[in-house]
């Protein structure tokens, strides 16, 4: 787990710098899309150096998320496809650099947006899933633009939001509990990440 421990105090870092906030709504706008970092750990970090703020972290982290899922949309209406059914290039790269995102997980989802098509959205938010599986397949699947924006609005920001309204009530022991119990905490995140896609591929 050393390498998600330096991830982890590399995003730290970014929450003492004056360009935490930047840096928070670049990294959630990327990982709605195509970036594999949660924007979480640097919206902790920044509630905790300033709880008066948190909502406000917390709006910021929302909207870069929002208009990230916004651009894996359309990465996924112009770009995923290079002809009927065939994939293109940039999907291929995807496929081989986003841990569990394969073609038959892609396919399976299609199946779950034809029954669920909001609700899939809607609570892949709240999941370890990377949401970028999600923004993307919506676009190249052609889900209803407006009920994907809506989805993507209300699940992101309650996340966000939640998470907020826990570091400005509990504060400081919140990061005590983490530095603590990283190592355990790194592992129930990898077995509610692969849980996730089993979630996605057989009960959904």
């Amino acid at each position: 787990m050393k390498w998600i421990k330096d991830l982890y105090d590399w995003v730290l870092k970014w929450s003492s710098s004056k360009h935490g906030p930047l840096m928070l709504f670049i990294m959630a706008f990327a990982e709605a899309s195509f970036f594999p970092i949660p924007p979480d750990i640097l919206l902790i970090a920044l509630a905790l150096g300033l709880r008066e703020k948190a909502f406000y972290f917390a709006f910021i982290c929302s909207v870069g998320s929002v208009l990230g899922a916004v651009l894996g949309y359309f990465i996924g209406s112009f770009l995923w496809w290079e002809g009927v059914n065939e994939f293109s290039w940039l999907a291929n790269l995807f496929f081989d650099i986003i841990p569990g995102f394969t073609s038959k997980i892609f396919y399976s989802i299609q199946s779950k947006y034809e029954v669920w098509n909001f609700w899939i959205v809607f609570t892949a938010g709240f999941t370890p899933i990377p949401f970028k599986v999600i923004t993307i397949s919506a676009g190249a699947f052609d889900i209803n633009f407006i009920f994907f924006v809506i989805a993507s609005t209300l699940s992101r920001s309650a996340r966000f939001f939640l998470l907020s309204i826990l570091i400005w009530k509990f504060g400081e022991p919140m990061r005590d509990f983490i530095d603590k119990y990283f190592n355990l905490l790194a592992i129930i995140f990898m077995i509610l990440l692969i849980g996730s896609f089993i979630l996605i591929k057989y009960v959904i």
